[in-house]
């Protein structure tokens, strides 16, 4: 195997044969597979998912199946799946569900299991296992997944599956802001298998209110509920913000696509050595501050959500989150583009006021270097012309960054 962090073991035609590996040691056939998302660490770590086609006692079955490979040694969460070997190095191998470092997964996914949940936590009455609806909204394999779970007659609410190492931070933080008075989601239950269900939000998702035409909440307001935050969040752990990881996404994004090394280069330089002596901050901060994350109601916030990474900071790095992932919507018309444009216009002169200008387009152009590793982590069609243009994106930032500084 050539690199032992097993990203081109995983990620070329050589997985099929630990699939089929895989696969017989469960008493199945491989029929097919496709590769369906890719989690890269360069030098150290490799973890892809897989869309398998099996026949299982002559029926054909569709599943998910996990592949990591480390190249420093084994994780805890390693030995509670199946270990392949290849050419003498350790394969980890798991079969969705059954993540090895979410424990409540398996769970999260039964209607039987979770129709006990809804009705052991108060959450519904009555509620049996036809009554309950499960939809996966978004999994990142052996970090966290994210369901949304629909009661016939009764309440939709989201349910995070966690890490059993993150999971008491997490529902802390959300003990936090509810206690500090923010929008944030209502905690309905809480369990020994790292399960953290969560009230559905009132209102819209600014992701799909940026694109109608009237303004969906001002700037100044967005400022304002990030500036609402309770002081108690600068007392927790610290994430580091994506700027001060500009070149590890670079590393990815080049792995991927060598040729863009040059410019990637001269980005993270800039980024980098302009940010350099800045001190990290002690304003309360969410973290990972975008469209979706933040809801709206009448032209107003109503609901912030995915609090997990609130913690000390920068304000300008929260309004770098949003103003990066602005520019990198997929999939938009050219109506859409303009709004979203539009849009930053609009917002751009309250956030100005609040943080230094400069500052804020290199932040945001190092979260827009993060987010190219997107397109390839989750095998998109066109992962490489999206990676390309949101390069070109950063690039803009940073030129804007220039002119300001000038």
């Amino acid at each position: 195997m050539t690199g032992t962090d097993g990203a081109e073991l995983l990620t070329t035609a050589a997985a099929g044969r630990l699939l089929a590996t895989a696969v017989e040691g469960t008493g199945g056939a491989l029929t097919g597979w496709r590769l369906d998302h890719v989690d890269s660490d360069p030098g150290r770590t490799t973890t892809a998912t897989y869309r398998v086609e099996a026949i299982r006692s002559g029926q054909l079955v569709r599943e998910t199946v996990g592949l990591t490979v480390r190249a420093h040694g084994l994780s805890n969460g390693d030995h509670r799946a199946k270990l392949l070997q290849n050419g003498g190095h350790a394969v980890v191998c798991w079969f969705y569900p059954d993540d090895p470092d979410l424990p409540g997964l398996a769970r999260a996914t039964d209607p039987v299991a979770m129709a006990g949940l809804i009705r052991d936590y108060g959450i519904a009455q009555g509620v049996t296992p036809p009554d309950v609806q499960i939809e996966l909204i978004g999994y990142r394999p052996r970090r966290r997944a994210v369901l949304r779970v629909a009661v016939r007659s009764g309440p939709a609410f989201y349910v995070k599956v966690l890490r059993a190492s993150h999971f008491e931070a997490v529902a802390h933080r959300h003990r936090i802001l509810a206690a500090g008075g923010l929008p944030s989601p209502r905690v309905l239950a809480t369990t020994s298998d790292s399960i953290l269900a969560i009230a559905e939000t009132p209102g819209t998702p600014l992701a799909r209110a940026i694109f109608t035409e009237a303004l969906p909440v001002s700037g100044s307001e967005i400022v304002a509920l990030l500036d609402s935050m309770p002081a108690a969040v600068v007392e927790l752990e610290r994430r580091p913000p994506w700027a001060s990881s500009v070149r590890h996404y670079a590393r990815i994004v080049e792995s991927a696509l060598p040729d863009l090394g040059r410019r990637l280069g001269r980005l993270t330089s800039r980024i980098s050595q302009s940010l350099a002596g800045l001190p990290p901050g002690e304003e309360p901060t969410h973290g990972d501050f975008y469209e979706a994350q933040v809801f709206v109601a009448a032209g107003h916030v109503s609901g912030l959500i995915d609090i997990d990474t609130i913690g000390p900071g920068r304000r300008a790095d929260d309004l770098a989150c949003l103003v990066g992932h602005l520019h990198c919507i997929q999939r938009m018309t050219a109506a859409q583009e303009r709004q979203a444009a539009r849009l930053v216009g609009c917002w751009l002169p309250a956030f100005d006021d609040r943080v230094d200008p400069v500052e804020l387009r290199l932040r945001a152009a190092a979260v827009v270097i993060s987010l190219a590793t997107g397109p390839y982590r989750g095998q998109e069609l066109n992962w490489e012309s999206e990676t390309r243009r949101m390069i070109a994106k950063a690039e803009e930032l940073v030129a804007a960054a220039d002119a300001l500084s000038n």
